[in-house]
């Protein structure tokens, strides 16, 4: 991933950007060292599928985590500090799921120098996350 360096003044409402991630169990293994998160909905098939679901369901937080990238790599980038993250969880993630990050620029603040970025995880039509990000620009 090229990082980028955009100042608050490069920015404008209606940028956006994207970027693909494939769920791994690599990363759910590591999800699970550094949380410690035991919930067998993530980590026992048998017991997913009893309660109804297909596979084991990915992390998710470790699917919100993506969002960090929209800010920190991709729109602003390097400049960018998380303020505040509001989401909703709209479908179930599963490993091996090809996710289309995306965030877009509603609104820009001129005396605070934040962005807020529009943001949401696809599974292809299906939106699994929907939120706003509000994003700090260091200059």
């Amino acid at each position: 991933m090229k990082m980028n360096h955009y100042c608050y003044e490069d920015i404008q409402e209606g940028m956006n950007c994207s970027f693909l991630v494939n769920v791994s169990q690599k990363m759910m293994d590591s999800f699970y060292e550094i949380t410690g998160d035991s919930n067998e909905l993530h980590r026992n098939l048998t017991y997913a599928h009893t309660k109804g679901y297909k596979s084991k369901v990915v992390y998710g937080m470790l699917t919100a985590s993506f969002l960090s990238t929209i800010a920190g790599v991709y729109l602003p980038g390097e400049k960018s500090l998380i303020q505040k993250v509001e989401i909703s969880f709209t479908k179930p993630v599963y490993v091996g799921d090809e996710l289309e990050v995306f965030g877009e620029v509603l609104e820009k603040n001129d005396l605070f120098k934040f962005i807020v970025l529009k943001v949401s995880i696809k599974r292809g039509t299906e939106k699994v996350l929907r939120g706003k990000m509000q994003v700090g620009i260091i200059n």
